[in-house]
């Protein structure tokens, strides 16, 4: 990390994976099946704006978690086993360093233009999500990195259209319009 302050440079090591959360709005019931919000969108525009577009542009992964309703709470199916995610994710790791010595995350820009290589129509789904998006050149390269992962998630040497989509869809709103999302950190 380096810190620039008063004409002065500090240069620290720094390694470190960040998790946050927020709500959707002030009192955090927006979009709440009970229609419990009675925020108005001008307070909701301004609790959303503390959060700055680059500084969103930063984080990898932006997801949206809805509130569960009650009948998901009492009658849910049990979900696919940890232990079988965690083989999927130890396999693609695997990959990965095999490939490149890092982790898709650690990748560089020079890196990124040799190992996330896209079939031509997840090429065309970047290109116009950079022309209709305003997708910057840092949320491209995360995309890229994003996108990679999902390939050795699937075992698979080029990035697809669908690994592309789905990445596209893990960038927030501000990537795609002008504000931004609820939930996006």
């Amino acid at each position: 990390m380096t810190l620039s302050r008063a004409g002065r440079q500090a240069e620290f090591p720094a390694r470190f994976q960040l998790v946050a959360a927020m709500n959707p709005c002030p009192c955090g019931y927006l979009g709440h099946p009970g229609g419990r919000c009675h925020c108005s969108r001008d307070r909701v525009d301004r609790y959303r704006a503390r959060l700055s577009g680059p500084l969103l542009d930063r984080i990898d992964l932006h997801l949206d978690v809805p509130a569960v309703c009650e009948a998901a709470l009492f009658d849910a199916t049990p979900g696919e086993p940890s232990e079988a995610v965690r083989g999927r994710v130890i396999e693609a790791r695997e990959r990965q360093w095999a490939r490149q010595s890092c982790s898709n995350a650690r990748l560089g820009v020079a890196d990124i233009d040799r190992w996330c290589h896209c079939d031509p129509a997840a090429t065309e789904l970047l290109r116009q999500a950079v022309r209709q998006f305003n997708v910057s050149a840092r949320a491209l390269h995360r995309v890229l990195k994003v996108a990679r992962t999902l390939a050795d998630l699937a075992h698979a040497d080029t990035i697809s259209a669908a690994a592309v989509a789905e990445s596209l869809r893990y960038r927030p709103a501000d990537d795609r319009s002008a504000g931004v999302r609820p939930g996006a950190v």
